[in-house]
């Protein structure tokens, strides 16, 4: 069995328990709605650019694979 199938495997199983957090997460943590996140509306017209979440997720996720690399050493 080639690799491309275990690593489809794995992405879809991580996928699935990152959805299952978030949807328990998220009646506690309010991610995309976080202060420093950049919300405009003027009339018609709505920008929102969630710079702090992204800073968050983008913290979180190297965390992770920091920890993912320690242990596969």
């Amino acid at each position: 069995m080639s690799n491309v199938p275990k690593m489809l495997i794995l992405a879809g199983t991580v996928l699935i328990v990152i959805g299952l957090v978030w949807m328990l997460l998220g009646r506690f943590v309010q991610l995309g709605k976080l202060p420093g996140d950049i919300a405009i509306e003027r009339g018609n017209f709505r920008f929102y650019f969630p710079i702090v979440t992204c800073i968050v997720i983008s913290v979180v996720f190297s965390l992770i694979l920091a920890v993912i690399r320690w242990f596969t050493k």
